[in-house]
C-alpha cells in the first residue's frame, strides 16, 4: 500500500534486498482489493490513498475510516486496540470455572465485539475517579451504545459507554486497583498494552482531526465499521444436515465453527464476522459477532459478484426484469432480487418485451393496436378450435419478426412503447396493426357461423356455444354453457347432432365403430360419411336412429342401434355441458346429460319452478298451440292458444276455482321464451297449482292432483269404501311379503278405483268438465272399487303361491336356474306399488302371468331340457328390452310398453301353453314388434 502510493511502481519489480514471496505479494493485492484500497487492476483507489496515510494496520485503518463516515469512531477505538492485543481476561488452568465466573458480567448475547466495550468501562470505573478518562484523551462524556447485545432490528438495549465517567468517594492506589483486576483475572500487563494502543489510535484520529462521535453509537454502526476490515471473515451458519454441528461456510469455501470460548451469552445467528480464523484441531473463529447480510452489501459492495437470471417479463412493473443473484466469496448475500433488465441489457430486454408482452399478449396497455392484434388472434384461434387443426394461425416466430421490425431499438418496456406509440400513431394510425391475411397461413374453407354456430338451441334456449380442439381437455370439442333452470329441457338427442361442422367427424368415427362385415361396406369410410352426412336432416329426431336406417338401407344388415360402439368414440364428439345458475357460476360440468340431470335435476326444477312463480304472480300465461302433458290428447297440438290468468303462486284449493288449466306456460327470460307445463299437485288436503319443466313429469303429478281434487269432493264415499273392501285382512296378509302395510294398500286399492271411475282421457281441463266427469264416476266408483278389489284379492293369492313354490326350490336343486329366473320375473312383475304402476289392461292379465310361474316349476321336472332352451330363447329378446330402457333413461313409449308385456305373454305361451293367450305371440312376431320400435 505504501509502495502504491509512493508511485515506486509494481511490487513485483521492485529491486528488493530481499524480495518478497509472490504468494505474500498476491495475498497483499487480495487483501487489499477486499478492503476497497484498490482497484482489479491493482490501482489504487481513492480509499486506498486515504489509507495509506495512516500509519496502522490496513484492516485497522479501514475500520477507523468507516467508523468516521458512521459515527462510531469512539467505540471503534476501543475494539480495535483490543484487537491488536492479546486478550487481557486470564483463563489459568487450574481456576478456569472461577475465571468464566469472574468474565461473565463482560459477555453480551450476540457480539464479543461490544464486550470489549464493557470491559474497558469496567477497567476504568474499577479504578475510581474521573481524571483517567481525560488524562487517556477520551471525550468525558456519557455515552452508550445503542442495542450493545441485540441483532439489528431487535429493541435496542443501551450498555456503559467505554468513558462514562464515574465517580467515587477516592480513586484506588495502584496496589489494591492491581489486585482487583487480580481477583477479576485480568492481566494487569495487558491492560497496559490496551491502554497505550488506544493512545496511540487516538492520537492518529486527532492528528487527522477527525470528529469523535458525541452521541452514542448503535449496534449497527458500530459492527458495520468493523465489518469492513473484516470482509473475508465473514461466515454462513450451513443448512440442513450440518446445521446441527453450528459450522459455519466462509469465504472462498472454508469451512470453521465458532471458537468454543466465545465471550457470548447466546447464539450469534445465521451470518457472523470472526475478528480472526484461528486452526487448531479445526479451524475456529475467535472474536464473533453477528450481523445482517444486507450489510454486506453496503460495505463490502464493490466485492460483490452479481448474477443476472430468468430475465421475463414483469406485468404489473410493465417492465422486463431479472432476478439478481449476489455473492461474496462464494456466500450468497441475497438472491431474487428484482432488477430493471432494461437498464442492463436493453436488447437482450427489447427481445423478451416483445416475445412475452406483445406475442405471448401478457401486457395489459389500453392501446388500440395491442386490442386490435389480439382480436385477430383470437379469431383465427378460434377457427383452428372449428377446424380442429392447429396450421392457420402463423407461429410466434412470425409475429415476432412484425413487432421486431417495426419497433424501434430503444423500446424495450412498457413505459418506452407507451411513450413513442402516442407519438407515432398521430401520422400512423395503423402502425403496429397487424391483418387477418398476415396472421393466416392459409383460408380455414367450411368455418361459418352455420357450420360452428356462437349459439346452440337447447330446450327452448339459445346456449352460447365455445371449440376448443385440445385433446385430453375437459372442454376439448363443443361445449355449451346451459342455465340451470332450463336443464331438464335438454334433450339427448338434440345434443347427438353437436353442430353443422363437427357432424361428419362423428358420422365418420360411429362408421368405424361397427363391426368389420358392416362397415367393409362403406369404404372408403371418410367418402361415405361425407355422402351420408348431406343425406341426413341435421337436428331431426336421433342421430343414432337416423344413420341407423341409412346404415340398413345401405347394407341390407340387420343392424342394431348397439352395434355403434359409442365407447369408441372420441370425447370431443359428445357435446360438453356447462351448467351455471343466474350468476354464472358454474354448477357442473360433463358429457353425460343424464348424470348432470341426475346431480343437479332437482336443483334446476326449483330454478325453474322460481321463474314460473313470478311468472303466475304476474297472472299472464299465454298457451302455445302445442301439446302438453295435461293436455286431453295429442290431437290438441293443433288447438287454439289458451289465454287464461292463474292464480298466486303457492295458493291450494279444495275445490276447481282456479278456471281453465293452460296446456303450456311461456315464461320470458332475458329475452328468451321457456314452455312450462302446468299441474296440478297433491298437498294432501288440498292440491296446488305449480310449472314443471319436463312433461312426463308434469303429467304424473298432474294426475294425482286431479285424483286427490276429485276425492276431495267425494270424503263420504270414500269413509265407506275404506270401511268396506271385501277381504282387505286376507289380502294384506299375501302383501306383507311386498313389504307393505295394510293402510298403504287400502290407499293403493282406492286409488286404482279413482282412476278408473274419473281419470279417463281426456282428463277435464276446466270446472265443467270437471264437474261433468264427476257425477259421471260417483255412481259407478263402489261397484269399480269393488271390482278392483277382487282382482287384487286374485293377483296377492296367486303371487303367495308362486312365491311359495319358489321358495320351496333349494339352491342345490336341478331346477334351481328356472327358480332364479321365475324370482327375478316375480320380482318385475309384483313391488309394493304393482297395483299403482301396472296399467289396467295388464292387471287384468297379472294372474295368468303368475299362475304361469307356478305351472312352470310344476313341469320342469319332466323336461327340464326344454325348459332351459326355451329360456336360451327368451334371454336375447329380453336383454334388448332391457338394454334399450337402460339407454332411455326409463322413459318408454307405447311401443316399447307394448314389447314389454308380449315378452310376458311369451313366457306363457313357452311354458304354460295350457292357460293361451289374448293373441298369437311368437319370436317372430317379437321381431317384427322391434323393428317397429327402432324405425
Amino acid at each position: 500500500l505504501r509502495m502504491k502510493s509512493l508511485r515506486l511502481g509494481v511490487v513485483e519489480d521492485f529491486p528488493f534486498l530481499e524480495a518478497p514471496a509472490g504468494r505474500a505479494i498476491a495475498d497483499g493485492y487480495q487483501l487489499l482489493n477486499e478492503l476497497g484500497a484498490v482497484d482489479d487492476a491493482h490501482e489504487l483507489t481513492p480509499l486506498g490513498q486515504e489509507l495509506s496515510r495512516l500509519p496502522l494496520d490496513p484492516r485497522v485503518g479501514r475500520m477507523l475510516l468507516e467508523a468516521r463516515e458512521r459515527g462510531a469512531l469512539d467505540e471503534v477505538l476501543v475494539i480495535a486496540s483490543a484487537l491488536s492485543v492479546q486478550d487481557v481476561r486470564d483463563r489459568p488452568m487450574e481456576a478456569q470455572q472461577q475465571a468464566d465466573a469472574a468474565h461473565q458480567k463482560f459477555d453480551d448475547e450476540k457480539s464479543e465485539f461490544t464486550g470489549y466495550l464493557k470491559l474497558w468501562k469496567w477497567i476504568h470505573d474499577a479504578r475510581g475517579g474521573v481524571g483517567d478518562v481525560v488524562a487517556q484523551g477520551g471525550s468525558g462524556r456519557s455515552a452508550q451504545v445503542k442495542g450493545g447485545g441485540q441483532r439489528p432490528g431487535d429493541t435496542e438495549q443501551s450498555v456503559c459507554s467505554p468513558h462514562q465517567p464515574t465517580t467515587t468517594s477516592h480513586k484506588l492506589s495502584n496496589r489494591q486497583y492491581e489486585q482487583l483486576l487480580r481477583q477479576n483475572f485480568i492481566n494487569i500487563r495487558r491492560v497496559r498494552e490496551w491502554r497505550d494502543i488506544h493512545s496511540q489510535l487516538l492520537t492518529v484520529v486527532q492528528e487527522h482531526r477527525w470528529s469523535i462521535n458525541t452521541k452514542p453509537s448503535t449496534y449497527e454502526q458500530i459492527h458495520m465499521s468493523l465489518l469492513a476490515g473484516l470482509l473475508g471473515n465473514v461466515g454462513q451458519k450451513l443448512e440442513g444436515e450440518a446445521a446441527a454441528s453450528g459450522e459455519y461456510l466462509g469465504a472462498r469455501g472454508i469451512k470453521f465453527f465458532r471458537h468454543p470460548g466465545a465471550h457470548l451469552s447466546k447464539k450469534p445467528g445465521r451470518w457472523l464476522v470472526a475478528a480472526e480464523l484461528v486452526e487448531t484441531t479445526r479451524l475456529f473463529g475467535r472474536g464473533i459477532a453477528g450481523i445482517e447480510p444486507q450489510w454486506l452489501e453496503q460495505v463490502g459492495g464493490h466485492l460483490l459478484k452479481k448474477q443476472l437470471l430468468d430475465p421475463h417479463w414483469e406485468k404489473k412493473a410493465a417492465e422486463v426484469v431479472a432476478l439478481e443473484r449476489a455473492t461474496l466469496y462464494g456466500l450468497v448475500v441475497y438472491s431474487g432480487r428484482k432488477v430493471n433488465y432494461g437498464l442492463v441489457d436493453p436488447q437482450a430486454a427489447r427481445e423478451v418485451f416483445i416475445r412475452e408482452a406483445l406475442v405471448a399478449g401478457k401486457w395489459d396497455a389500453a392501446l388500440p393496436f395491442l386490442a386490435a392484434n389480439r382480436k385477430l388472434v383470437r379469431q383465427v384461434e378460434e377457427l383452428e378450435h372449428k377446424a380442429r387443426r392447429q396450421d392457420v394461425l402463423v407461429d410466434d416466430e412470425v409475429i415476432f419478426a412484425f413487432y421486431n421490425h417495426h419497433l424501434p431499438h430503444d423500446v424495450c418496456s412498457g413505459y418506452s412503447c407507451e411513450r413513442w406509440y402516442r407519438y407515432a400513431s398521430k401520422s400512423q394510425p395503423d402502425v403496429l396493426k397487424i391483418t387477418q391475411e398476415e396472421l393466416m397461413r392459409h383460408q380455414a374453407a367450411g368455418i361459418t357461423h352455420q357450420t360452428f354456430p356462437p349459439t346452440v338451441r337447447l330446450g327452448g334456449v339459445d346456449c352460447k356455444a365455445t371449440y376448443l380442439h385440445e385433446p385430453g381437455h375437459a372442454h376439448d370439442g363443443v361445449t355449451v354453457t346451459v342455465p340451470l333452470f332450463v336443464l331438464n329441457q335438454v334433450q339427448d338427442e338434440a345434443c347427438e347432432w353437436l353442430v353443422p361442422g363437427m357432424l361428419q367427424d362423428k358420422v365418420l368415427a360411429l362408421l368405424k365403430s361397427l363391426p368389420q362385415r358392416p362397415r367393409s361396406r362403406f369404404v372408403p369410410l371418410p367418402d361415405s360419411a361425407a355422402r351420408l352426412t348431406e343425406i341426413l336432416q341435421f337436428g331431426e329426431g336421433s342421430l343414432l336412429d337416423a344413420l341407423l336406417k341409412q346404415v340398413r338401407d345401405v347394407t341390407s344388415l340387420d343392424i342394431k342401434r348397439h352395434d355403434f360402439k359409442l365407447d369408441m368414440l372420441s370425447p370431443h364428439l359428445f357435446m360438453n355441458f356447462r351448467v351455471v345458475d343466474d350468476h354464472g357460476r358454474q354448477l357442473g360440468q360433463g358429457r353425460n346429460l343424464g348424470a348432470l340431470k341426475a346431480e343437479l335435476g332437482t336443483q334446476a326444477r326449483g330454478a325453474f319452478q322460481a321463474l314460473a312463480a313470478l311468472k303466475i304472480s304476474e297472472k299472464s300465461v299465454a298457451a302455445p298451440s302445442v301439446t302438453s302433458p295435461a293436455a286431453a290428447s295429442p290431437a290438441l297440438a293443433n288447438s287454439k292458444p289458451a289465454t287464461q290468468p292463474l292464480q298466486d303462486a303457492g295458493q291450494t284449493f279444495t275445490a276447481w276455482s282456479f278456471g281453465e288449466l293452460p296446456e303450456l306456460m311461456e315464461i320470458r327470460k332475458s329475452g328468451q321464451t321457456l314452455v312450462g307445463f302446468p299441474a296440478l299437485v297433491d298437498r294432501g288436503a288440498a292440491v296446488a297449482l305449480e310449472v314443471f319443466d319436463e312433461p312426463d313429469l308434469a303429467l304424473a303429478q298432474h294426475r294425482s292432483g286431479l285424483r286427490r281434487l276429485f276425492a276431495l269432493q267425494l270424503k263420504d264415499a270414500l269413509k265407506y269404501l275404506e270401511k268396506n273392501i271385501p277381504d282387505l285382512q286376507k289380502m294384506a296378509v299375501a302383501y306383507m311379503q311386498l313389504d307393505g302395510t295394510q293402510e298403504e294398500l287400502r290407499q293403493h286399492l282406492i286409488d286404482v278405483a279413482l282412476d278408473r271411475a274419473f281419470l279417463m282421457e281426456p282428463l277435464p281441463q276446466n270446472e265443467a268438465a270437471f264437474h261433468q266427469r264427476l257425477e259421471e264416476g260417483r255412481s259407478r266408483l263402489t261397484l269399480i272399487a269393488q271390482e278392483v278389489a277382487r282382482l287384487a284379492a286374485l293377483v296377492l293369492n296367486e303371487y303367495a303361491t308362486a312365491a311359495r313354490k319358489i321358495k320351496d326350490i333349494k339352491p342345490t336343486s336341478f331346477a334351481a336356474d328356472a327358480a332364479a329366473d321365475c324370482l327375478q320375473q316375480l320380482g318385475r312383475l309384483m313391488g309394493k306399488r304393482f297395483l299403482a304402476t301396472t296399467p289396467w289392461t295388464q292387471l287384468q292379465h297379472m294372474v295368468r302371468y303368475l299362475k304361469a310361474i307356478t305351472l312352470r316349476l310344476d313341469k320342469h321336472r319332466s323336461n327340464p331340457a326344454r325348459d332351459a332352451a326355451r329360456l336360451q330363447e327368451l334371454k336375447p329378446y329380453e336383454q334388448r328390452y332391457w338394454r334399450l330402457v337402460a339407454e332411455r333413461k326409463g322413459v318408454q313409449d307405447a311401443r316399447l310398453q307394448e314389447y314389454r308385456w308380449l315378452l310376458e305373454e311369451l313366457r306363457v305361451s313357452f311354458f304354460a301353453q295350457e292357460l293361451r293367450t289374448p293373441q298369437p305371440v311368437s319370436l317372430k312376431r317379437l321381431d317384427k314388434a322391434w323393428a317397429q320400435i327402432n324405425s
